[in-house]
């Protein structure tokens, strides 16, 4: 018998979120004014763990595609030593996708996420790959470099299969 989950994406919120990271976003923070009055900065909006194994920040760019409609979640991963935060760079809406168990379908949730919201997944939070609504979508990728395997990627069962209805 084959579990059948088809996810629907709800709105990315900080309650939602909680349970496999943070939700970056500049309307949940409050600004200090820098630059003589003409930029907003604001601080400490995720914490960014790289700490295991003497692990340090990464800070890379990815560029992204969108997948095959509907799009089929048929594996998925983690990095149980740092954190990982995807902050986008156009005002593009994107998607992500998260389980606490990947062998059971009762634990995934797919979320959408405007162009102006980042997530940092916990250390060890099952993810699945980024997953972008428009062609050449950039994305600046924070997360941890050094000894140690932090990446774990799992294929999904045979018996269980995910699609994501838009």
């Amino acid at each position: 018998m084959t579990d059948f989950v088809c996810l629907k994406p709800e709105p990315l919120s900080i309650t939602a979120f909680a349970p496999f990271g943070t939700v970056l976003d500049a309307n949940n923070a409050t600004p200090m004014i820098i630059n003589q009055g003409y930029a907003l900065r604001f601080d400490d909006l995720c914490a960014v763990d790289v700490r295991s194994e003497s692990g340090d920040v990464k800070v890379s760019l990815f560029i992204a595609e969108p997948r095959p409609m509907p799009i089929a979640v048929t594996m998925m991963e983690r990095h149980p030593l740092g954190s990982q935060a995807f902050l986008p760079m156009q005002n593009q809406d994107w998607l992500v996708v998260v389980c606490l168990d990947p062998d059971d379908p009762k634990t995934y949730r797919c979320f959408n996420a405007t162009g102006r919201q980042g997530v940092n997944y916990k250390p060890g939070c099952w993810h699945h790959p980024l997953l972008v609504c428009e062609h050449n979508s950039h994305f600046v990728v924070i997360d941890r470099k050094g000894s140690g395997n932090n990446l774990e990627e799992v294929g999904l069962p045979a018996t269980l299969r995910i699609a994501i209805a838009l």
